[in-house]
């Protein structure tokens, strides 16, 4: 009988931190949409010259008086999509995925080749010219923004094109020839 209460104790003390678990693992709402009039998306496109990963590049403005960030993405037929940027290690330029970009209250942040990016990799399907990826972009407090991208090869910056040879001294960096997390560089 001592055993039975005991036992029966034990579980009476646990079953609450139980419920505060799986509470704590359940899943977490999406954000809410972003309001329109403050954050803005321009000029996007995609690219791809590999059918096993693409890129996107877009304006992003925000119009409001706090800081938003973009913390991370959807996009539809791929299993992982990432923020990137590019980095100077030892006069080489280097690819790295990072946690979120910022941008400025009543300022933009632009998504462009050889500097902030997206990167949508493990496609389910090969990535093709053409093709429209829905996204949902995830800037947290500042809230979610769906967007199309096409892949479109052809495709480039608007207005003056910032050029690799520009970028002080970094030579020529072609964003389709670089090392992604141990894919095999496209030829």
């Amino acid at each position: 009988m001592t055993r039975t209460f005991l036992t029966a104790a034990a579980l009476a003390a646990i079953l609450p931190f139980a419920a505060l678990t799986s509470a704590a693992t359940a899943q977490t709402p999406a954000a809410a949409p972003a309001d329109p009039s403050v954050l803005t998306i321009t000029d996007a496109y995609a690219r791809s010259t590999n059918p096993d990963v693409g890129a996107a590049f877009m304006t992003i403005a925000n119009a409001g008086t706090t800081d938003c960030q973009l913390t991370g993405l959807t996009a539809e037929g791929f299993d992982a999509p990432e923020l990137h940027t590019h980095l100077e290690e030892g006069g080489v330029m280097k690819m790295v995925k990072v946690d979120a970009m910022t941008i400025p209250a009543g300022g933009t942040h632009a998504l462009q080749r050889g500097g902030d990016h997206i990167m949508l990799m493990k496609p389910k399907a090969p990535v093709a010219q053409g093709q429209v990826v829905a996204m949902t972009l995830d800037f947290g407090a500042c809230g979610t923004v769906p967007l199309s991208v096409t892949i479109d090869n052809n495709a480039g910056p608007k207005g003056p094109a910032m050029g690799m040879g520009g970028m002080g001294g970094m030579g020529q960096m072609h964003h389709d020839h670089m090392m992604h997390g141990g894919m095999a560089p496209s030829n």
